[in-house]
């Protein structure tokens, strides 16, 4: 079934509204405010027709998560669990590795990311069941998403190693010719709220909301729990995507498979992992290297002193506050 691709008219309405929208700096480029969340306005260029025009199907599979909180992974370990049956896990044949040469950004669409087919054009022409993903909170996708039936898995990470990741990948994106963004500052923003795809907090919230109200259609994990167990994460993750693991592949040590062959060890020591650039349909380039650092638990340790851990441990506690979410 062909998606419905928004026109040029209605690209060009947004981008004349995003100029009235409130704008302020201090990341990579220049954020506005759009329903109550800060987005790059280049994004926003095509986050407003992913409402607006995608239509989602009850087979669908989509993988939302808050930005550095495990999205590689994620993309790398649904892909591999929901297609083992048609890849070989070994070198020569699967696509992520060396005989493949594709990034996890590369096999699992995102949909507010032109795609090198065009906005929505390439994911409506995708066979089902297709496997999505999504920075965008639940507020700006479709409301049908949250009734059409389509499996919800959301992937957020202790907000500390959250920032931390951010304001090294924010630096990359500046590149050596503008000056970094301080550390301090940064910090400041991320406490405020005012981060890409923020308040991180209300963020998590819609998500954990409505895995609470839905929680056969969103299921919501987090990086730390994923990293304690990867093996029941990733027998958790089969069963939710209703393709477990038989009773045979248990034996044959396939969840233990897919683990190996998605581990941060394995995927950042391809080469093709290491140069060039993820093929994207826009002008925002981001290498391939870009999206594996250290994928640590605890790594805000080394940047943050307790004084300064305890300024954002107050705004998690003050905004988490009766919901049940906490870290």
């Amino acid at each position: 079934m062909a998606q419905q691709v928004p026109s040029e008219s209605s690209k060009s309405d947004t981008k004349t509204s995003s100029d009235d929208l409130p704008t302020r700096v201090g990341w990579a480029k220049p954020l506005v405010l759009y329903q109550n969340y800060w987005l790059n306005p280049e994004r926003l260029e095509h986050i407003i027709p992913v409402r607006e025009h995608f239509k989602p199907r009850s087979d669908d599979i989509i993988l939302a998560t808050y930005p550095k909180c495990g999205t590689t992974w994620l993309k790398a370990l649904a892909f591999t669990i929901t297609t083992r049956g048609r890849h070989a896990f070994a070198a020569a044949g699967h696509p992520l590795l060396a005989g493949g040469r594709q990034h996890p950004q590369e096999v699992v669409a995102h949909l507010e990311v032109p795609n090198p087919a065009g906005d929505l054009t390439g994911i409506g022409n995708l066979p089902s069941p297709r496997l999505l993903a999504t920075h965008l909170p639940l507020s700006l996708l479709p409301p049908a998403v949250a009734t059409c039936g389509c499996r919800v898995v959301y992937l957020c990470r202790q907000p500390k190693d959250a920032f931390v990741s951010w304001w090294y990948f924010a630096n990359s994106m500046r590149g050596d010719s503008s000056p970094p963004i301080e550390f301090d500052d940064a910090l400041s923003m991320f406490c405020e709220g005012f981060s890409p795809f923020g308040p991180f907090w209300e963020h998590y919230l819609e998500y954990w909301k409505q895995s609470m109200e839905r929680p056969r259609q969103t299921l919501f994990l987090k990086y730390e729990e994923i990293v304690s167990d990867p093996v029941e994460a990733v027998k958790k993750l089969a069963g939710f995507f209703a393709v477990p693991f038989t009773e045979e592949e248990a034996r044959g040590g396939v969840p233990e498979e897919v683990v190996r062959l998605c581990s941060f060890e394995t995927l950042s020591g391809l080469e093709h992992n290491q140069a060039g650039d993820v093929a994207r349909g826009d002008s925002i380039v981001v290498g391939k290297s870009m999206f594996f650092r250290k994928g640590k638990v605890g790594d805000w340790e080394n940047h943050m002193s307790k004084e300064i851990a305890k300024k954002l441990d107050d705004v998690i506690e003050d905004k988490l506050k009766g919901s049940g979410l906490v870290f």
